[in-house]
């Protein structure tokens, strides 16, 4: 497969048939980041915290891109690229992803397992529950592989962008319901730092994800003999891009203007949090919004797992490869057991969390956004590699740019250890 070997600016249907990917970036991104986090950032602190959903969302934007750009450019998955800046790279990068991959999927997980109960009205263990889903996901990839999973994120992005903005608009005309006199919790300690490292850390994902979008786009052409110009994968990555961050202004519009200053607070349990999610939504909006509410948050997370599930299968098994210096053939063997893999470590962790969704979100949260630092520098030095045309690599305003965006989440990450432990 090569790399921009078409000549000529590519016509609109050719930027519409690279389409894919960023959608799936977009479905593994709107997940417990909107749904979870977002939405307790307005429920707590209202519209106050916005400034930094903007702001993470603005500097993670290039190292997100980078793994687009890096992929068409040079033709191979972003993982090659690490390769390429020596073994530590890689290792130090498959290091993050073996850390997060388990719990991150248990996060994920248990979440949609308990919209699913609450959608379906089913009382059944939250464990079995999530085991059931992680089941039926396992057999969605491994019977359908990335053609439904392409085709099926498409519409699910779809749905949830339209039904969300539904749900928005009428929450806007209803109005806020809270206490307008209500005191915002402390920002600036332990906790409220916290808090907020947790919401940017997966705002609006993980930075290592940036490696399945890379491999995606290398699975979608994978029987065309070169890849999408630069033009049409940085149109499908804004549009996936842009859907993350339309809906997490959405997501925390909605906690501001249903649950802000209402003194209610989320229960740790996912059961009862998805339950009290959906609740404090109707109760508000009217119940005739319950289908409408249970719906966006089962397909939010539904997406997401679908794609986390996928995506670190991928990761890993490509990893693999390249450490043993395999062929694909062995990428595609690994791929099944590292599904399998998943549902029974992320079973075990959600057993162990099972009435303590909120400090398994928050652990995973924080730690993604103490590593993101790391992603990034890897992501923005991999552009600069021999394999990249000199032609596609950043220029001086985007190097500026990146340069920003790695103070701001060093920044923060020392903020927060300094007031942790110091």
């Amino acid at each position: 497969m090569t790399p921009e070997s078409r000549s000529g600016a590519p016509t609109l249907r050719e930027k519409l048939r690279a389409v894919g990917p960023g959608i799936l970036f977009a479905g593994a991104a709107i997940g417990v980041s909107h749904l979870v986090q977002s939405t307790r950032a307005g429920a707590g602190y209202g519209y106050s915290l916005l400034w930094a959903v903007i702001l993470v969302l603005v500097f993670k934007y290039p190292f997100f891109q980078f793994a687009h750009r890096y992929t068409v450019a040079a033709g191979e998955s972003l993982l090659h690229g690490y390769r390429h800046l020596g073994p530590w790279a890689l290792n130090l990068f498959m290091v993050i992803v073996l850390v997060s991959a388990f719990i991150t999927t248990a996060a994920v997980t248990i979440v949609t397992a308990g919209l699913a109960g609450a959608l379906l009205g089913v009382d059944i263990s939250l464990t079995w529950l999530s085991l059931g889903l992680l089941i039926l996901i396992t057999v969605i990839l491994l019977v359908g592989r990335y053609g439904l999973l392409d085709r099926g994120m498409k519409i699910m992005v779809l749905v949830l962008g339209v039904l969300t903005l539904v749900a928005v608009g009428v929450a806007l005309r209803h109005g806020p319901v809270g206490d307008p006199s209500w005191q915002n919790p402390p920002l600036w300690t332990v906790g409220g730092l916290t808090f907020l490292l947790a919401l940017m850390g997966w705002m609006p994902a993980p930075l290592d994800i940036g490696a399945w979008s890379s491999l995606w786009i290398l699975e979608k052409h994978r029987d065309d003999p070169t890849l999408p110009q630069r033009a049409g994968a940085l149109l499908d990555f804004n549009l996936g891009y842009g859907a993350t961050v339309v809906l997490a202004v959405a997501f925390v519009s909605f906690g501001a203007l249903v649950m802000h200053g209402t003194g209610t607070d989320f229960s740790p349990s996912g059961l009862a949090f998805s339950q009290q999610l959906i609740g404090m939504y109707t109760g508000t909006l009217g119940g005739w919004t319950r289908p409408i509410i249970a719906l966006v948050a089962f397909i939010t997370m539904f997406s997401t797992t679908l794609t986390v599930l996928d995506g670190y299968a991928r990761t890993l098994s490509s990893g693999i490869m390249l450490w043993r210096g395999g062929s694909d053939t062995l990428r595609r063997k690994l791929y099944p057991l590292f599904l399998v893999a998943q549902i029974i470590l992320a079973a075990v962790v959600i057993n162990y969390f099972l009435g303590a969704m909120k400090t398994l979100v928050d652990i995973v949260t924080v730690t993604a956004f103490l590593a993101a630092p790391l992603v990034a520098l890897l992501n923005f030095r991999v552009m600069f590699l021999p394999t990249v045309p000199r032609d596609q690599r950043p220029g001086r305003a985007m190097v500026a740019y990146c340069t920003a965006g790695l103070v701001f989440l060093v920044g923060f990450s020392l903020l927060w250890i300094w007031i942790r432990w110091f």
